[in-house]
This record gives structure tokens, sequence and C-alpha cells, in this order.
């Protein structure tokens, strides 16, 4: 379906023509619709399904037909990596509408809070906002929210597992209860149908490809020690040399530094550089502008940037370690084969991280495959499941007080009778 068959606003359909987009994607396809006649929305889709165009396009193209008086559409977000994607969209989107926008989120200085409080009083009309943020500007009683009628909370799944249920409710208390209000979530946990019920009216349900990779991830993973990792991505770039964007994810803002400095140490002449919550945000920015240019071949990142960048054309995902959560393994997974792309993922599975792995095949239905380690590296650890590791057989024996005791057995000495140590 292409966007010409949504009969929307010729502007927008010139931005949309100058931003390449071309045909809908399922969810677009599906939601664009049902929002543009003023349904609330209930949407479940992976990330790089198109999601943000999804919503935006109804958004702005309300305001180009009814016309846009002052703050009139509120677009909540867990990070201000995604505010800031979306804000960046949403300027590409409406460049030939009067639509007004900004992005609103903490971690700045002082001129930053002055530049939001004057889109707030002055009636920008989109903001794009995070939940700790916003709350601070709307407790000082300038903004206006009367003329509020669109609501976006993208990926509340997210927003609930950081803890962001309650300011969610507070935002909630300052909004004009007759509105449209569309929610997406990459998950449906039961904790998203509950706050879904609470703040969607007779809402549409859609749902595509509920937390799984896009289909044009190719996935794999390695069985290592964590010593053979380092060593493991300079095989796989020696393998790979075309590829001039590597994204590699760790669940830990120590090991950043750590990852940086080895990689530079092993691999000469290739540009690596990291990022986390820890650094600036105009450090921030200008380290994912240089990646985005293609003037940072390999970028280290924690999970906060999961979820919070939108980068075409990355050609590798690489797991340092395996996620916590399973969902935040999609999430990763996610940033490459965007929009139909073709992309790989990469897991180096340690065998401590091998039940956190069975949760995640598990969730994507589907088993992962298992690369042998290349010779040079030695010997890798051996997949295998919990339940396999639980069988391991077991007899009875009995202490001198009588009462049955179960030992390994492989242990030294089986006889408990000749004090066996090792029990």
């Amino acid at each position: 379906m292409t966007f010409e068959e949504f009969n929307i606003n010729e502007k927008l359909l010139e931005a949309i023509s100058y931003m390449h987009f071309e045909k809908a994607s399922p969810i677009q396809e599906q939601a664009i619709p049902v929002a543009m006649e003023g349904h609330d929305v209930l949407a479940c889709a992976q990330t790089g399904t198109g999601k943000t165009a999804t919503f935006l396009i109804p958004i702005l193209e309300d305001l180009v037909q009814n016309g846009a008086h002052g703050f009139t559409s509120l677009i909540v977000v867990p990070t201000r990596e995604l505010a800031i994607q979306i804000d960046q969209e949403l300027q590409g989107f409406s460049y030939f509408t009067d639509t007004t926008s900004k992005a609103v989120y903490g971690g700045d200085k002082g001129m930053d809070w002055d530049d939001q409080k004057r889109a707030f009083t002055e009636g920008t009309n989109v903001i794009v906002a995070t939940p700790g943020r916003l709350i601070a500007h709307l407790r000082l009683g300038y903004v206006k929210c009367n003329n509020i009628r669109h609501l976006v909370l993208d990926e509340a799944d997210r927003m609930l597992d950081m803890g962001f249920i309650d300011d969610i409710r507070q935002i909630l208390g300052y909004i004009p209860k007759k509105r449209q209000t569309m929610m997406f979530s990459a998950t449906m946990a039961p904790e998203i149908r509950k706050l879904a019920n609470s703040i969607l009216v007779n809402p549409q349900m859609i749902s595509i490809a509920i937390a799984k990779p896009a289909e044009g991830v190719k996935q794999a993973a390695y069985m290592v020690h964590p010593y053979q990792k380092i060593n493991l991505i300079t095989h796989i770039l020696a393998q790979n040399p075309d590829y001039d964007s590597i994204l590699i994810f760790t669940s830990t803002k120590k090991l950043i530094n750590s990852i940086v400095h080895s990689i530079r140490k092993t691999i000469q002449g290739i540009e690596v550089e990291g990022i986390s919550s820890d650094f600036e945000q105009n450090e921030r920015e200008d380290v994912l502008l240089r990646f985005k240019a293609k003037q940072t071949k390999i970028l280290v990142a924690t999970d906060v940037l999961s979820r919070g960048i939108d980068i075409k054309g990355i050609n590798l995902v690489i797991n340092f370690d395996v996620p916590r959560d399973a969902a935040d393994y999609v999430h990763r997974v996610g940033r490459t084969a965007r929009a139909d792309a073709k992309g790989e993922a990469i897991t180096f599975i340690s065998e401590a991280d091998i039940p956190k792995f069975v949760r995640i095949e598990s969730l994507i239905e589907k088993s992962v495959e298992k690369l042998p380690l290349p010779a040079e590296l030695g010997e890798a650890p051996v997949w295998k499941t919990p339940a396999e590791q639980s069988k391991k057989k077991r007899f009875y024996g009995k202490r001198s007080n009588g009462k049955r005791r179960f030992f390994k057995k492989n242990s030294r000495k089986e006889n408990p009778r000749k004090g066996n140590t090792n029990q």
C-alpha cells in the first residue's frame, strides 16, 4: 500500500516523498487509517517496523486539516534519545507545513530548560517529552494543556519497566479526558493491558509480530568464555570487511570503556567509540552523529540505546553479553534490518548466560543457530540447557544417623561411611 492511498494532505505527501518513504509497513497500513478516523489505538509492534510514522502522520494530518492552536499534541517516551529521534522525524514530516515541535528531556543545562519553557509558553504544537522533565514543567503551572487533543505513549512497556507508571498517571491528570490516545508497545504484558484499559476508549487493537526480531535479521550466536570475546570480534570483522556500521551492546556501563580500549588495542585503524547515560547530552549527540555519518565504524552502548536510536544501514549488532530481559534482546537486534533492510545479529553466550538465552529463544519462538568457535580462539563452553544440566545422574547413600542423602555419581568418595569430604 502506498502513502497516496491514505488520502492525506499534499504537503505531507511531499515531505514523505522527500524522506524516501515508499510503501507503508504493515503497522502503518493497519493503524494509520483508523488513527486518521480519530479512534484510540492500542498497537503491539516490534522496533523497526515504522511505528513512529504510524502516529506522526495522523497527528499532522489532523493539524493541517483542522488547524493547530497552541499545544495540541503530546508524545511521551521513555528516553531522551527517543525524544530527539521522534522530534527529528516530526520535523521532516512537517517540513512543508506550519507545525511546530520541541523535544523536552532532562540531563541538560539551564539554557535548554529555558528553551523548553518557551516552547510551552509560546504554544508549540507538538511536544515530545520524557516523563520526569515533563512533570517538572507541569508542576510550575505555566504549561497549558486544555487544547491537547492527541496523546501518544510510545514504548509503553519500556516506560513501565523503568518505573514511570506513577509519572504517567500524574501526566494524565493534566490532560483533557476528551482526546485521542494512541499507545504503542513491543510486548503486551498484563500491566500494559491494565494501563490501556484505564486510559483508552474503545481502542482499535493492532498486533504486528509481537516480540520477535524482524524477518530481515540473520541471527546467530557463539558459545564463548569471557576472555575470548574481543578476539572473536576481531575474527568477525576480518570475515566481514565491508561492514561499515557495527553496534555492540553490553549490559553494564562499566564495560563500555574496557571494550572500546580493547578493540582499539587489538584492531588498528578502526574508529570505535562508546556511549552511555553518563555522557552529557551534547556529547551523546556528537557521538551518535559521527556514528550515523559512518565516521565511527563501531559504537559500544548499553541498553539505554536499544530503543533510542533509529539509524539506517547498521550492518551488524553484537550482543557482547546476553541481556537480562528477553525483550531487550528484541530491541537490541531491532537496530539492524530496519525498514525491510537486511542485517545480522550475533550474540556471545557464556556458560552463565545460557538460562537467559533459553528464555530469549522461548520468547522469539526460534532456536538461534550456535556457530562453532574459530579453532584459533581455543575451546568453547558447551551449550547445555538448564534441563540438560539437571539430568546429571545421582544416587542415594546413608548417613551414620540412618537418613538418606544423595551424592553426585562422579564424586571421588562415594561411600558416606568413609568420610566423604566433597559432600
